[in-house]
């Protein structure tokens, strides 16, 4: 039984595969991916990002994408998604088997520009473009809004801004937002002030959190956003990842570690801790550097 005031359930959707791999220097093979992802199901993740189909020149990590898509075993009950840029992204996907896709939109100009190549505006006219043809296919839309708590380039961004933005990216058909913390600047304080602000305007159910542990913050952030009632968080297994395109982003939340809390907590999510560890273990091997996830050192050594 969870605590007075905190969810009893919580959705965790695994990002190792896709935005915890992307940023890796090591070439990891197609078939590990597989096994990891595989792995991952079988620990009881409701929802594995698998892949991004983006510009390999871009993501040389990625290039594989469609291969590793349509190689996956998939388990019922599963959401399998990817990260999709354009239109031919998502026609990819669609190829490939994928039945859900996110989109990635940024708070801050000059991060959209570094990232994608292109301005704010202009990446929101493309990804309306991108659910509406989703819509139509039947495919899932979840929206990633980084830079929400602070752009290494800009520094600190709008609350405004990031209000605006989450609520035309629910207006396009989005039906997730996941207000992200892309290089790890947040403090529990600022994520009750934004969720403030974001559920005075849009149904706490419509809002995810993505945030990075750069500073060491990820877990407290985790609990100011389940005491605003936010029950779906994004994490990597083993705390794998970074932004290629943002210097300083560091890992995203360790699986481990927010199942480890939540546990204690009293919160269900279904996910088997021993099973992120085993699915983190696939993956250490064929790293350059060791798992940021505490709770993996801990019982991992």
């Amino acid at each position: 039984m969870s605590r007075a005031g905190l969810p009893d359930r919580v959705t965790v959707v695994e990002v190792g595969p896709r935005d915890g791999l992307q940023n890796e220097r090591a070439m990891i093979p197609r078939d590990l991916k597989v096994a990891f992802v595989e792995a991952l199901a079988q620990a009881g993740l409701p929802v594995i990002e698998i892949a991004a189909f983006v510009n390999p020149s871009r993501v040389p990590q990625m290039a594989d994408a469609s291969e590793v898509a349509t190689a996956i075993h998939r388990r019922p009950g599963v959401r399998y998604a990817a990260l999709v840029p354009n239109l031919r992204g998502l026609d990819a996907a669609r190829a490939a088997g994928v039945s859900e896709v996110a989109i990635f939109a940024a708070a801050s100009e000059t991060f959209s520009q570094r990232n994608i190549n292109q301005s704010v505006e202009h990446s929101l006219a493309q990804y309306r473009e991108v659910v509406a043809q989703a819509t139509i296919a039947g495919i899932r839309v979840r929206g990633y809004l980084s830079t929400s708590f602070g752009c290494p380039f800009e520094g600190d961004v709008p609350v405004t801004r990031v209000v605006e933005l989450t609520e035309r990216l629910l207006a396009m058909g989005v039906v997730e937002v996941a207000v992200s913390d892309t290089i790890g600047v947040a403090t529990p304080g600022q994520v009750t002030d934004v969720l403030a602000a974001l559920t005075a305007r849009v149904p706490v159910s419509a809002l995810a959190l993505h945030l990075h542990d750069t500073r060491g913050t990820a877990l407290a952030n985790v609990y100011a956003g389940l005491q605003a009632g936010v029950a779906t968080f994004d994490s990597a297994a083993g705390g794998l990842g970074g932004c290629p395109f943002a210097p300083g982003a560091s890992g995203n939340l360790a699986t481990e570690d927010l199942i480890y809390m939540l546990d204690g907590l009293g919160i269900e999510t279904g996910v088997a801790l021993d099973g992120v560890v085993a699915a983190s273990r696939l993956m250490a091997g064929a790293l350059d550097h060791a798992l940021p996830s505490r709770y993996f050192h801990a019982v991992a050594g």
